[in-house]
């Protein structure tokens, strides 16, 4: 398949350098407004074209499958604009800023039958198909903690009023957004549609800075922390009554975690044998759509919807 890249931003350098170890993905061309970062990052990562509008971006016939990768409120005009010219699209993460927008997205994917992904970086982890396979043998589960938390390098200046967009309300940005959006996508995967969403923030300049989500399961709570204000060895711990099992990795990469049953020694799993972290969610993405696996997709996105209603309330309340 050949790719074409929407955007600049930090995330597209460690795209591309994942992309580069896909072998059925060969990024073709990139779209950036400035001269001279489009020019660095098509020299740098040998991407053959560039173009200075998102329109010539998605009228070149060579390409595929475009890759958002552009401030969180651009997700859904971007996305959209690219499957109404009949582009598939991997779109980054959060998906959209609304449910609303992402089920718009969804019915337009599903009418135009192009496939729709959300980058995710830990879902695709062989690590975290490792914790699927173990979680039944922990028994009842009692308690769910995941902890994300990292003092922001833009916090400083957020702080004097130089406002970037992972801090700007306007552009949706905030801790939810850009990190906790990781463990909701880990929580819900794992054991789905929460019966009820508490989100507690702390906010400064109508934005959270961070905060703590609460999702309530029937029989257990799970506690989401994410935090760019101030900083926190991270974590993941999923309590049951026979074991448990803990990661010390940030949940975005999932580099590690042990399996400890009552009474045993810990088993420790590090099969994330890619030092690149994307590459899995760019792996799998080629895997499907190499075998047009429509099935896939529409789990892939029926879970992406999930987290983005789960996003809605936690930003309602």
């Amino acid at each position: 398949m050949k790719v074409g890249v929407a955007g600049a931003g930090l995330i597209v350098p460690t795209f591309l350098r994942a992309a580069a170890l896909v072998e059925t993905m060969e990024v073709q061309a990139l779209f950036a407004r400035k001269d001279q970062v489009r020019a660095d990052i098509c020299e740098n990562f040998n991407v053959p074209v560039g173009y200075d509008t998102y329109e010539k971006l998605l009228a070149d016939p060579d390409l595929d499958v475009i890759y958002v990768a552009l401030p969180n409120n651009l997700h859904f005009s971007f996305a959209r604009e690219a499957l109404e010219a009949g582009k598939h699209v991997i779109l980054e993460k959060p998906f959209t800023v609304t449910y609303e927008e992402a089920a718009r997205l969804a019915a337009l994917a599903r009418e135009k039958k192009r496939y729709l992904f959300e980058a995710i970086t830990n879902l695709y982890n062989p690590n975290f198909a490792k914790i699927q396979e173990l979680l039944p043998k922990l028994g009842d589960i009692k308690i769910v903690e995941m902890n994300y938390s990292q003092y922001s390098s833009r916090y400083d200046a957020f702080q004097q009023g130089i406002i970037c967009p992972v801090f700007d309300p306007a552009k949706a940005g905030g801790a939810l957004m850009d990190l906790n959006v990781y463990n909701i996508h880990l929580a819900t995967e794992l054991f789905g549609r929460p019966k009820s969403v508490h989100y507690y923030a702390n906010m400064e300049r109508q934005v959270d800075t961070s905060g703590i989500l609460i999702l309530e399961y029937p029989d257990f709570p799970c506690v989401c922390i994410a935090a760019k204000d101030c900083g926190a060895p991270c974590c993941i711990n999923i309590q049951g009554n026979k074991g448990c099992i803990h990661s010390s990795s940030m949940p975005n990469e999932l580099k590690e975690f042990s399996f400890i049953e009552n009474k045993c020694q810990p088993k420790t799993y590090q099969l994330a044998d890619s030092s690149e972290r994307l590459f899995y969610e760019l792996a799998t993405f080629a895997a499907l759509y190499e075998r047009k696996d429509e099935a896939a997709f529409e789990k892939r996105l029926c879970h992406s919807l999930l987290v983005m209603e789960v996003l809605d309330q936690a930003r309602r309340v």
